[in-house]
């Protein structure tokens, strides 16, 4: 009989806390899927329009892991209204080698949000400029947070800016970072200040209108879009693709079909042949990052199977060495 460890969401914040090491893993994710041959079928998307519920599965086999994970992450976004997170999930870990699960991590998206802020950081760390220091956020949810504390621990961040389609919940989570974090951060009514003079940009929103102009781009500014995850979601200005003097895709097969690309293609601003890096090629330095400090970059992050084969990977192997979690035979 096989045995398989639970997890629970307090078990995984204990041992997978988003920090250096979790970086790192989404960083080795990547540059694995520039350089081995991973099998990352397309995501299977299940859209529940009358209650605003879309339902995600991922998975990924990366040569040389053991355990390939499969994640179910459902989005319901009215969730909130009658005090539910909008977020929750489960990954299931099993054995590359004999098929037979391993782990049943119970995280309610938790590991989700850390690889997916992880992935903000390898984003910023090979195409921002090393100097920058003034950050923009676009967006007030957990990712919004996330994506801040994430994106200090690879670049000298001393303000940060908070722009939220509610002011009033800019100002808490503005309130609320600062006290965490020790430098200056002020709620923005207007998205247009918020960004001007930043020199990176992280938009967290599941919005499905443009919300970052292409005009209001500087030189030198560095955008992370993260929202658009699904089809009908665009968060930036179609123009900007076409703007931007680096584009990077975090894989340029689902971002051409989800992405902010996407929208770009269907706007006939970019064919839909272009090729354009990813980022596990620039980790693996076979393709070019920023190359000026005055370049415009964007990177295009739609959440990847290997990412959550990652964390899984590592949420288990902790789990094992420190005895965490129940084991039960199935």
């Amino acid at each position: 009989m096989a045995k398989v460890r639970i997890l629970t969401e307090r078990d995984l914040r204990r041992i997978v806390p988003l920090d250096p090491i979790a970086v790192q893993c989404v960083e080795s994710a990547f540059h694995s899927l520039a350089t081995k041959a991973v099998m990352m079928p397309p995501i299977m998307r299940l859209e529940i329009p009358e209650y605003r519920g879309e339902v995600d599965v991922k998975a990924a086999y990366v040569p040389g892991i053991e355990g390939f994970a499969v994640k179910v992450s459902p989005g319901f976004f009215d969730n909130p209204k009658i005090g539910l997170p909008s977020v929750n999930g489960l990954m299931v870990l099993l054995s590359s080698v004999t098929g037979l699960m391993q782990g049943l991590l119970l995280d309610n998206g938790y590991l989700t949000n850390v690889r997916t802020a992880a992935a903000g950081a390898v984003a910023a760390k090979h195409l921002a400029r090393k100097d920058a220091s003034v950050a923009a956020i676009v967006g007030t949810g957990v990712q919004a947070r996330l994506q801040l504390e994430a994106l200090a621990m690879v670049r000298p961040i001393r303000e940060a800016r908070i722009w939220g389609r509610t002011p009033s919940k800019a100002q808490t989570v503005a309130r609320e970072l600062s006290a965490k974090f020790g430098f200056p951060i002020m709620a923005h009514a207007d998205l247009r200040t918020a960004v001007a003079g930043s020199h990176i940009i992280v938009t967290t929103t599941p919005s499905a209108m443009p919300i970052l102009k292409a005009a209001w781009m500087e030189p030198g500014q560095h955008i992370t879009a993260m929202g658009a995850d699904a089809e009908h979601k665009n968060e930036i200005d179609p123009m900007a693709i076409a703007r931007a003097d680096l584009y990077v895709a975090d894989s340029l097969k689902q971002t051409r079909r989800l992405g902010e690309l996407h929208h770009a293609i269907a706007a006939g601003l970019v064919t839909d042949k272009a090729i354009f890096p990813e980022l596990g090629e620039l980790i693996a330095v076979s393709k070019p990052g920023r190359t000026s400090e005055m370049q415009i970059t964007m990177a295009d992050l739609t959440g990847t199977g290997i990412q959550d084969t990652s964390i899984a990977s590592l949420a288990f192997s902790r789990a094992e060495a420190t005895g965490v979690g129940i084991v039960v035979e199935s």
